[in-house]
């Protein structure tokens, strides 16, 4: 069944919000809305906090493995472009009986044994294949930092303390290893200290290896590098930083951070920036 519906009394003012975890989409939101949009929102179950209904103007909950549901609902209210951003907790489609909890729609086999098909199940190649499969039912997913570029890293040190001789160093080091990390789809994090690689990020995410690196490296001081992938596509899985990865680095021994200028989302940059200040890290966009 075709589930394209007429396009000619489109909404050119409503934006769909495709929600995970975590404060960016609250801040896609707020953006969106500054720029005189309606927000209609589908929260992913179990990822989405329920305070973002607050932030928009129509909220629906719907299956992560049901994209079928997410078209329906935005489709409903005349969308077409939208957003998808938010954390979805990779480790929950490693479950035991995940088919059974998460009860996937014919798109989401769709998705999986079709438009997979020919290509490996890399996260890269599984959210082009969510994109495409959302794109035939008629929902464009755009450039998810168009309604947040206010908190996109900017290059240079964006802190009072600045990095060391024997961290650029570190950070000469690590920048070509986390971008073929990237290039790889692994992770888009490292920890480094005197050239050498403490940790690398995987499916586990950046805030758990941070802890794990704390546990690794007793000296503290070192160094957390996290990029974008090469070729990064900004409709999603832009990296993120906050107000979070920095209590994490002081609690860690980790002494700076350094992201990618221009394709980094600072979670509530100003808050951000100025705990950095109190806690004494450094942030370094490259």
């Amino acid at each position: 069944m075709n589930e394209i519906q007429d396009t000619s009394h489109e909404s050119q003012d409503v934006l769909g919000l495709i929600a995970g975890e975590g404060r960016l989409p609250f801040l896609v939101a707020a953006g969106a809305k500054q720029a005189g949009l309606r927000v209609v929102c589908v929260g992913l179950v179990d990822d989405v906090e329920s305070s973002l209904a607050d932030e928009v103007d129509v909220f629906y909950r719907v299956a992560v493995a049901r994209p079928g549901a997410w078209i329906r609902k935005l489709r409903k209210h005349s969308v077409r472009q939208t957003i998808l951003v938010g954390r979805v907790a990779k480790s929950q489609l490693f479950t035991p009986w995940r088919i059974l909890r998460y009860l996937p729609d014919w798109r989401a086999f769709r998705i999986y044994y079709w438009r997979l098909r020919s290509k490996d199940k890399l996260t890269d190649s599984f959210l082009c294949a969510i994109a495409d499969e959302l794109a035939s039912g008629g929902i464009v997913l755009e450039n998810s930092t168009v309604y947040c570029k206010e908190h996109l890293a900017t290059a240079g040190v964006m802190t009072k303390r600045h990095p060391s001789p024997s961290v650029e160093g570190d950070i000469e080091f690590g920048w070509q290893i986390v971008k073929k990390l990237g290039e790889l789809d692994i992770g888009q994090a490292i920890a480094v200290k005197e050239k050498e690689v403490i940790a690398i990020e995987a499916i586990e995410g950046t805030a758990e290896m941070i802890k794990r690196t704390g546990q690794f490296c007793k000296s503290r001081g070192w160094t957390l590098i996290k990029t974008s992938k090469p070729g990064q596509d900004m409709r999603f899985d832009v990296p993120c930083v906050g107000p979070d990865t920095i209590r994490s680095l002081a609690e860690n021994g980790g002494k700076c951070l350094v992201v990618e200028a221009g394709k980094t989302i600072i979670i509530d940059k100003g808050e951000t920036i100025r705990l950095a200040d109190q806690l004494g890290i450094t942030i370094l966009g490259r």
